[in-house]
């Protein structure tokens, strides 16, 4: 009896400790990325949204509303200004989290190398997606391979689950004393952003923070009883210093993290090692592959082994630091090797995994491993179970034959017809089929007018958007276009920022453009237009284009892009290029999914402003992009809304006549049915009910002298904003008892802003 109580209590001496709760969920990596950082409870986010990692946003969000945590977020201007509030947020001692995609994260390149020469950690998600242009929103590698030389340590995650955990390891990295580091966790957009899987994590968030710990600042910007000087200008031999302690701080990191995935796996459960290796016991052949599609490649590893095929996979969790000693260990029995990359490295003969491994392998004298590199998946390309049985029999075929027959190669790509020619749609629209419909004279002091506006002759002026765009049922952006259109006579090239009217009328091969159109990001669209619009005047000078000819030249913007591209927008104003740029407001970054841009009214919702106990909407007022173009002293300003179509045509053939000075700017109200969640049918009585109420009020500024076109107050149809909201799903919040506040606080700035320009029409020296 004594005998068996002793074997029990060593029995049970031996048990482990109870592990925390975990809770079993359905989850997307984008929204289990949001659960691990509201768990974590970040002091700040700074954040610009960007498919596909928009939802991680979206989702802390919503997550504040309810009071779920109280992280700060604070929305950029631009991923470039998002990085930079994350930078100033870690240099004043508290957890920091971002999250981007793609040209995202190569606009924040500037300060990825800021944020590890200054040793400063934090935590940045890369929903990986393919880099523009042209444009194309679904997954590759092109952005995170971009980025692995900046300093950053970068974990992997193939699936939902291995993003909770990666998220919630990341900190405890970055943060760990010997290491100092900020740390990407980076996965594939659309396949594992967007797709459910079953996850598991903590219950509890205070197991999470139990398992960081606090977070220990080593110098802080917001101490003023130790003042620190942070990111002072260095030469030579400093700098070369400050890299070495960086490259020290990475080889620490190499031995710091199997510590941490083995801490991790104590309280979790779930072992990670800086390589994972699918059945590389005794394989002579393999796949090097990243994340999602290792799923897939695993499935092709067992299927190859039933055929008695000694076939295995490895998948890096960790690529910086580079794990060559394991890969080297991998390699040690494999013959034949295909590492297969989702980005390429053009006129390197490889992507940046192949040559990495090629370069660890090279390091191993022993090692007789022969290397093939394939290019796949590129712009979110479908990578099947045939995809990578081909792969691993490629690889079979090597380690057989001892030789690589093809050592770099696109796998999945289409040649296409070479002789294929695109057929013509339509006929390049002539001058004179666009010319003589009005009328615009000066008079004697300098003011332009404009005659013969009668819609029955209009009519017969060619649309320079075709039908056929994809555009959802009621979008403004296109009727407001094509009004503003008729009043543009003669030849126009357009320039569209991305956005919504970019992407439904430019699905490739397909154009809705009937006229030449060009297309850049929001950051950098005026300064494209910029360019094109003085080499037309350089080569006209040159006398390579005729003389006489005349263009106008159009960028159009919206769905937010004045939030992003202001600076841009501003630097082309005053240089004064000879353009005009058109701004349709649909209040949001619609074209990403309806998330707050800086022309979101107060207290208005949208999926970054969401409405809840602890939020009320947007905390602060519209932006005015019309004043500040004026306060830039341009040749024209001016608002219009298709309420007033005569109006809106009218200012566009002004447009074009001061734009011969000058830069011009216009901007026109777009309703957005789908993100202000209201009826298509009742747009013209929402347009109408924004002008009456004074929030978008119809003026032109004439080289600084501001007249207003329409006046509800004179015509006895000035109405509380309230009539306007009633129409709006995104407000009905306001109405409610405890968002009293927010209300008064948005009619007393429009009252206040419409006073003043009321005051400015009056004067014509304000």
């Amino acid at each position: 009896m004594a005998k068996g109580l002793a074997a029990r209590k060593i029995s049970e001496e031996k048990k482990p400790l109870a592990r925390p709760v975990q809770k079993i969920t359905f989850l997307s990596g984008n929204e289990v990325a949001a659960l691990a950082a509201s768990q974590i409870n970040y002091h700040v986010m700074g954040y610009y949204p960007i498919t596909p990692s928009t939802e991680i946003a979206e989702n802390l969000d919503a997550m504040k509303a309810e009071g779920i945590h109280d992280i700060r977020m604070i929305p950029g201007d631009g991923e470039h200004g998002a990085a930079g509030i994350c930078f100033g947020a870690t240099t004043a001692g508290g957890r920091v989290f971002n999250a981007t995609s793609a040209n995202g994260l190569l606009f924040a390149f500037e300060q990825l190398p800021v944020q590890s020469g200054t040793r400063f950690p934090m935590v940045f998600n890369i929903v990986t997606r393919s880099v523009s242009g042209p444009l194309d929103i679904r997954c590759d590698h092109s952005d995170i391979m971009l980025a692995i030389n900046t300093g950053w340590i970068i974990l992997l995650a193939a699936n939902p689950q291995e993003v909770y955990d990666m998220n919630i390891v990341a900190p405890k990295i970055g943060e760990h004393p010997d290491v100092r580091l900020p740390v990407m966790v980076a996965f594939d957009g659309f396949f594992t952003s967007h797709q459910k899987r079953i996850v598991h994590h903590f219950e509890d968030r205070e197991v999470v923070q139990n398992f960081l710990g606090p977070f220990k600042p080593t110098v802080t910007s917001v101490d003023p009883k130790n003042p620190v000087t942070i990111g002072p200008y260095m030469n030579d031999p400093d700098l070369i210093n400050n890299k070495k302690q960086l490259s020290i701080a990475m080889e620490n990191a190499y031995r710091v993290i199997p510590k941490i995935f083995r801490e991790y796996a104590k309280l979790s459960g779930r072992r990670y090692n800086l390589l994972e290796l699918y059945r590389m016991e005794d394989a002579e052949a393999a796949l090097f592959i990243l994340n999602s599609a290792a799923e897939t490649a695993k499935e092709a590893v067992d299927i190859l082994r039933k055929e008695g095929l000694k076939v295995g996979l490895v998948k890096p969790q960790v690529i910086r630091p580079f794990p060559a000693k394991e890969i080297v260990a991998a390699m040690k029995n494999v013959k034949g090797l295909v590492v297969a990359d989702r980005q390429d490295n053009y006129g390197a003969w490889g992507g940046q995994m192949t040559l990495e491994v090629k370069a660890a392998l090279k390091d191993d004298p022993t090692n007789k491993t022969k290397v093939a590199s394939r290019i796949y998946g590129i712009g979110g390309k479908e990578f099947f179970l045939d995809d990578a049985i081909e792969m691993l029999r490629e690889a079979v075929k090597i380690a057989k034959t001892r030789k690589v027959q093809v050592p770099y190669e696109y796998h999945g790509a289409n040649p296409g017809d070479k002789n294929y020619v695109p057929k013509k749609v339509f006929d390049p629209i002539k001058e004179e089929e666009a010319s003589g419909f009005l009328r615009v004279e000066t008079d004697e002091s300098g003011k332009i007018d404009v005659k013969g506006i009668v819609a029955r002759n209009l009519t017969a002026m060619p649309k320079r958007i075709a039908p056929g765009h994809g555009a959802c049922p009621g979008c403004g952006i296109f009727t407001n276009l094509n009004i503003f259109m008729k009043g543009l006579q003669g030849h126009v090239v357009v320039l569209f920022h991305t956005g919504c009217g970019m992407v439904v009328t430019t699905g490739y091969p397909y154009t809705a453009h009937k006229v030449t159109y060009v297309h850049n990001l929001f950051q950098n669209g005026a300064a494209t237009l910029s360019g094109i619009v003085e080499m037309f005047e350089e080569r006209k000078r040159r006398g390579e284009i005729p003389k006489d000819e005349k263009i106008t030249f159009l960028m159009v913007t919206g769905d937010g892009g004045h939030d992003i591209g202001m600076g841009p927008s501003i630097g082309a104003a005053m240089r004064g290029h000879r353009m005009i740029i058109l701004e349709y407001d649909n209040q949001g970054y619609q074209n990403t999914g309806s998330q707050l841009s800086f022309t979101v009214p107060l207290g208005h919702q949208t999926s970054t402003s969401n409405f809840g106990p602890y939020q009320h909407g947007k905390t602060t007022h519209h932006k005015d992009t019309a004043q500040i173009f004026a306060a830039c002293h341009i040749p024209y300003v001016f608002t219009a809304a298709e309420c007033n179509y005569r109006d809106m045509i009218r200012k566009a053939a002004k447009a074009q006549k001061y734009a011969e000075e000058g830069l011009v700017f216009g901007k026109v109200l777009s309703i957005c049915p789908l993100a202000w969640r209201t009826e298509e049918r009742l747009a013209m009585e929402i347009i109408q009910a924004a002008v009456d109420c004074c929030f978008f009020p119809l003026y032109e500024v004439e080289h600084g002298i501001t007249t207003l076109n329409y006046d509800p107050e004179e015509k006895g149809k000035k109405v509380p904003v309230t009539e306007w909201l009633k129409y709006m799903g995104k407000t009905k919040h306001l109405f409610r008892p405890e968002c009293k506040p927010e209300l008064e606080a948005f009619q007393a700035e429009v009252d206040r802003r419409w006073r003043r320009l009321k005051e400015m029409h009056k004067n014509p020296y304000l």
